[in-house]
C-alpha cells in the first residue's frame, strides 16, 4: 500500500513538472514576436539594431521634417536632441501626430531609415511616453510642460 502511494505521488509530481515545462515553452513561443525593445535615436546610432530586428523608437518629430508622399506614405525625422533618425510610415497617422510632438514607432531599420509599421502619438498636451521622456532627459533636452 505504501509503495503504491509513493508511486502515485511521483507520477503526479512528474506530470506537474511536464505541464510546467510545456506551459513555459508555449508562453515563450507566443511572446517571441511580442517583445519590442525601446531605443532612442542616439541609442540606434550608437548600437545599430540587427537586420530585421523589430524594435520601438521614440522621440520628438523634428520640426519641418514631415513630407507626405504618394498615397498614405509619410516621411519624417525623429530626434532626441543627440541624434536624428529618418522614418517612413505607410498608413494613417494618429490625429495628434505633429511636429515637435512626442511619438513612438514600432518597426525595423532598412538602409538607415526606420520603416514603421505602427506610430503612436501623445494623446494630450502634457502626456509623453515615459521612454521618450527618459531618452530626452538623457540628452538634456527635455522640458517639463508642467513647469
Amino acid at each position: 500500500m505504501k509503495g503504491l502511494k509513493k508511486k502515485r505521488r511521483i507520477q503526479v509530481l512528474l506530470l506537474a513538472a511536464v505541464a510546467l515545462v510545456l506551459s513555459t515553452a508555449l508562453i515563450g513561443y507566443a511572446m517571441r514576436d511580442g517583445i519590442n525593445f525601446f531605443r532612442s535615436p542616439s541609442q540606434v546610432v550608437e548600437e545599430p539594431p540587427r537586420e530585421g530586428e523589430v524594435f520601438r523608437i521614440g522621440g520628438l518629430v523634428e520640426d519641418g521634417s514631415i513630407v507626405r508622399g504618394q498615397g498614405e506614405t509619410v516621411s519624417f525625422a525623429v530626434t532626441d536632441g543627440g541624434a536624428t533618425i529618418p522614418v517612413r510610415f505607410t498608413g494613417v497617422l494618429p490625429d495628434l501626430f505633429s511636429e515637435n510632438q512626442g511619438m513612438i514607432g514600432t518597426g525595423v531599420m532598412e538602409d538607415g531609415t526606420f520603416i514603421a509599421r505602427e506610430i503612436l502619438a501623445k494623446h494630450d498636451e502634457t502626456y509623453m511616453p515615459r521612454e521618450v521622456v527618459d531618452a530626452l532627459k538623457e540628452q538634456g533636452v527635455y522640458q517639463d510642460p508642467n513647469g
